[in-house]
């Protein structure tokens, strides 16, 4: 078993747009390490796939339609990037887009994984915004 990292997106927000090749860039920068990369769509698999386009073919990727799996991970906006260790717990997540909350959560998984903290923010990526709030299932 492998811990999970997982970036959860709503695709009918702008919020999740702006931030899909940011959660890309990380989600690749982890595909060595021993950890499954995953991206959670707030949405039933057509709209998922059309929102990822061809990044539903390059990522693991759970379409959460009744948001179970967002609210198991504790999540109260989206986007968010949050950690599963194998024994089913959550000890890192971050809600929304602050550079900041990300790099914690991403070498907070490098130190378990003994893996390179991915370079967080980088040129390009956006500036810092609340999450849109989980609020019923979408």
């Amino acid at each position: 078993m492998f811990h999970l990292v997982a970036i959860a997106l709503d695709p009918y927000t702008r919020e999740s747009a702006w931030i899909l090749p940011t959660a890309v860039r990380i989600l690749e920068q982890f595909a060595g390490a021993s950890v499954r990369t995953t991206l959670v769509v707030a949405s039933g698999p057509d709209d998922a796939r059309t929102f990822l386009g061809p990044h539903a073919e390059e990522f693991l990727v759970f379409a959460d339609p009744s948001l179970a799996l967002v609210r198991t991970l504790g999540l109260g906006a989206l986007p968010a990037f949050a950690y599963l260790q194998a024994d089913g717990t959550v000890p890192d997540r971050a809600e929304g887009w602050n550079p900041a909350d990300w790099r914690r959560v991403a070498a907070h998984v490098a130190r378990v994984v003994s893996w390179k903290v991915p370079t967080i923010p980088v040129p390009g990526d956006p500036g810092s915004f609340r999450g849109a709030p989980v609020l019923a299932s979408t």
